[in-house]
């Protein structure tokens, strides 16, 4: 019985995947290009890019607001490899980290993607951060927001 116990335990540790983020550089190496649908500038101007810049004094180091308005204070610290506070929030916030996903080879299938932690956001990933627990929070409407960050892949 503690033979099986202990099979379950190690099966079900081999499978648990705790994918590292890498940053928004790496995203941009691939994902800055018009004809591909230049993600990267699209997020680089957004108000994720530009999060860290609305916290006031103390508000930057309040890790009650960190985990929204920075990728880097969302994730456990020993994922982090290359993501910086200052990102804001980030591809990965999103995305989910990138360390396994993010090579080309990788990027160009869908399915494989995902299972090497490519996480395709929907609702539920955006009321994470845009909901009442902010004290600036002023409601949300996920189809508005949706529409105002779209950055859709463009294949060639």
């Amino acid at each position: 019985m503690i033979g099986c116990f202990l099979f379950f335990l190690g099966s079900s540790a081999l499978t648990a995947q705790d994918f590292e983020y890498v940053g928004a550089k790496k995203c941009k190496m691939c994902h800055n290009k018009p004809a591909t649908g230049d993600q990267y500038k699209k997020w680089a101007d957004s108000k994720h890019a530009h999060a860290m810049e609305s916290l006031k004094g103390d508000e930057a180091k309040d890790p009650k607001c960190l985990k929204c308005h920075s990728t880097a204070g969302s994730v456990k610290s020993d994922l982090i490899v290359t993501l910086t506070v200052e990102e804001g929030v980030s591809c990965e916030s999103c995305h989910g980290g990138g360390s396994k996903y993010f090579p080309n080879a990788i990027m160009k299938d869908k399915e494989k993607a995902k299972a090497n932690g490519l996480k395709i956001p929907d609702e539920k990933t955006c009321i994470a951060c845009h909901n009442a627990e902010s004290p600036h929070f002023k409601g949300f409407n996920y189809k508005e927001a949706k529409e105002k960050i779209a950055h859709p892949t463009i294949k060639i």
